[in-house]
């Protein structure tokens, strides 16, 4: 069993913010795969579902990003799953826009999401799928990119990387990362 984690925020008014591409990626999934509907449980809404055999537990918190641990650290503990089947899915500044990567642990890199599960779980050595929202290039500005919608021109990368992470979710949960990380590269090269 694994337990999927998109961060984001719930105000519907906040759906489309670059901050929610976690909560999308989860949907997507979630959708392509046929996991069961999402109903409230731990602090957040949870559906299941089997992606290459293994069991799923997608989690949204509704907590607020800040406080992402406080869903995630309890329904880690009520599957008595460790770190290892632990993957949060959450927007990366340090990404150009379409890209992706997959690691294991490593610091938050201001990333308050990232940062309450560290604390909350007691380790930060749990999976990472670092999806590109790209820089603003300026520190003052990272705080109105992050929380800005998908502008109009990004709707081909963001369904291309969407989709393609989707497709190749069975490779993610099989562990094969590198595999993961070129599948999608390769979906998703002539679109970002």
């Amino acid at each position: 069993m694994k337990l999927w984690v998109g961060l984001g925020n719930p105000e519907p008014g906040m759906a489309r913010q670059r901050h929610n591409i976690g909560f999308m990626a989860l949907d997507v999934i979630a959708a392509r795969h046929g996991f069961g509907p999402w109903r409230q449980r731990f602090k957040g809404v949870i559906a299941e579902g089997v992606i290459g055999g293994e069991k799923i537990i997608g989690l949204k918190p509704m907590t607020y990003m800040n406080d992402s641990g406080d869903a995630v650290q309890p329904a880690a503990a009520f599957f008595k799953l460790a770190a290892d089947d632990i993957t949060a899915f959450h927007d990366e500044l340090d990404l150009a826009p379409g890209k992706m990567r997959v690691k294991r642990g490593g610091g938050a890199a201001g990333h308050n999401g990232l940062r309450s599960m560290d604390r909350r779980l007691g380790t930060p050595d749990y999976w990472r799928v670092r999806l590109g929202i790209g820089h603003p290039g300026q520190k003052e500005r990272v705080l109105g990119h992050v929380l800005g919608d998908f502008a109009r021109v990004d709707r081909d990368w963001l369904v291309a990387l969407l989709d393609a992470v989707a497709d190749e979710a069975a490779l993610l949960v099989a562990g094969r990362h590198e595999e993961f990380m070129s599948k999608v590269a390769l979906k998703t090269q002539d679109i970002a």
